[in-house]
């Protein structure tokens, strides 16, 4: 892979994590514990839109780890290739997801043990 790649992928990562440290501010939305407000029926879609918001406040921390190990592996210069096979990982599979750390075989094996 050519250094004009690897720029063009750490940019890709940090537009990412950029993006994703900017929808941390939604933590301040979600209601406290017991907090009651409303009807029982608002009460229940509250719990509901807050158990969403900490699924996806937890999804979006382990993409963040995923980025950031990324681009260590960048200034590593270990930046895509396989850790499972040590093969290269394809283009098209660091376009779609530059975070990756397995080819599309490795991760489909893994996949299909899980």
């Amino acid at each position: 892979m050519d250094k004009s790649d690897l720029l063009r992928y750490e940019s890709l990562l940090l537009a990412k994590q950029q993006a994703l440290s900017a929808g941390k501010t939604l933590v301040g939305s979600i209601p406290a514990a017991g907090d009651i407000r409303g009807d029982p029926v608002d009460m229940a879609a509250g719990e509901t839109d807050a158990a969403m918001q900490i699924r996806l406040q937890q999804k979006d921390t382990k993409l963040l780890r995923a980025i950031e190990d990324a681009l260590a592996r960048i200034r590593q210069e270990k930046f895509g290739i396989c850790q499972e096979c040590g093969q290269p990982i394809s283009k098209a599979r660091l376009e779609a997801v530059p975070w990756t750390r397995r080819c599309r075989d490795c991760k489909e094996r893994q996949d299909s043990q899980t």
